[in-house]
């Protein structure tokens, strides 16, 4: 069992930058897919960004692509989403997530979830 914490979120400006953690525990996550997901309100939970076992590739949606930078501490067992530029349409709860195999974009690909972070961007 991996347990999943994220923290980081809050509220910020149009423009304005925040790192996400998702500190780990049970397990480590070295031999892990790692991804990051969010729900918007009154929307499916979507793929955000997705990083391989020992951060070798990284995988990002367009809409983030650019603003958006994953990365992995194996060592530290966490998981990082840096945030810059954003907008209010990336206002959503932030969610971190475990997998094994190949590298999916969808939330099938991933067996542990934590609680979530919610991020609001105002304009």
């Amino acid at each position: 069992q991996v347990q999943l914490v994220e923290s980081g979120g809050g509220l910020v400006q149009a423009g304005g930058s925040l790192r996400l953690s998702c500190a780990a525990s049970g397990r480590t996550i070295s031999t892990y897919n790692m991804g990051w997901f969010r729900q918007a309100p009154g929307k499916e939970r979507a793929f955000v960004s997705a990083i391989t076992p020992i951060g070798e590739r990284t995988y990002y949606a367009d809409s983030v692509k650019g603003r958006f930078t994953i990365s992995r501490d194996n060592a530290k067992n966490t998981l990082y989403l840096q945030l810059n530029s954003l907008t209010p349409d990336d206002t959503a709860v932030y969610y971190c997530a475990a997998g094994q195999g190949v590298v999916r974009f969808s939330r099938a690909g991933y067996d542990y979830w934590g609680q979530g972070t919610p991020v609001t961007v105002s304009s």
